[in-house]
């Protein structure tokens, strides 16, 4: 079933990105900006109650438009709150560098993972519906095992680079760990975009 395993890539590459994002930008806010591991959980806020608030509406949205165009508009913003996040400084402020970001971004999530859990289960037998939906929570959690390992490569490889090609700077330093952190982001803005091509 196409559907079936389209979702289930698309489902993949969501907890890919979903675990590795949340990841990246727990250590950019205490290792870059400094922030309290309380500060650092607040922050994560707007996004958790976006999400909570679109998923709500997206149900509504899929049986309006359909799976594919829901899941597809939603990974694009995905792909578009990531990117904003690819720029940031290393002097970063909440309400201008991530606030928009984390909004756009739990609305992405909120348009893709109801989509996605549709899709897993349109045209399965009843019989066969707990072995779909098991198989769908499966990609996530694999996406997401194998994403953060593979970012942390790419954000900590990026981060040592930018040391070595810039003397007096240790890989310990915001600038470094700022430079490893932004590379990795671009890295899941290509993954979301591949997401969206798949829907």
């Amino acid at each position: 079933l196409r559907t079936l395993t389209g979702s289930n890539a698309a489902m993949a590459i969501v907890g890919a990105v979903a675990f590795s994002e949340f990841f990246l930008l727990t250590l950019y806010m205490q290792d870059v900006l400094r922030y309290s591991a309380v500060q650092t959980g607040a922050a994560f806020a707007a996004f958790a109650l976006t999400v909570v608030v679109i998923s709500n509406v997206a149900q509504a949205v899929v049986s309006r438009f359909g799976v594919r165009p829901t899941l597809t508009i939603g990974l694009l913003a995905s792909a578009a709150s990531v990117a904003w996040l690819t720029r940031l400084p290393v002097d970063g402020q909440y309400f201008w560098d991530l606030f928009p970001a984390f909004v756009l971004g739990g609305a992405g999530m909120g348009l893709s993972f109801v989509p996605i859990t549709i899709g897993a289960l349109t045209g399965i037998e009843r019989s066969d519906a707990g072995v779909a939906s098991g198989l769908v929570n499966t990609s996530r959690q694999i996406g997401g095992a194998i994403g953060i390992a593979a970012i942390s490569a790419i954000a900590a490889t990026s981060t040592s680079n930018y040391a070595r090609a810039h003397a007096g700077v240790t890989a310990d330093s915001a600038a470094a760990l700022d430079h490893g952190f932004q590379v990795a982001l671009y890295v899941l803005t290509g993954l979301l975009l591949l997401g969206a091509v798949i829907a």
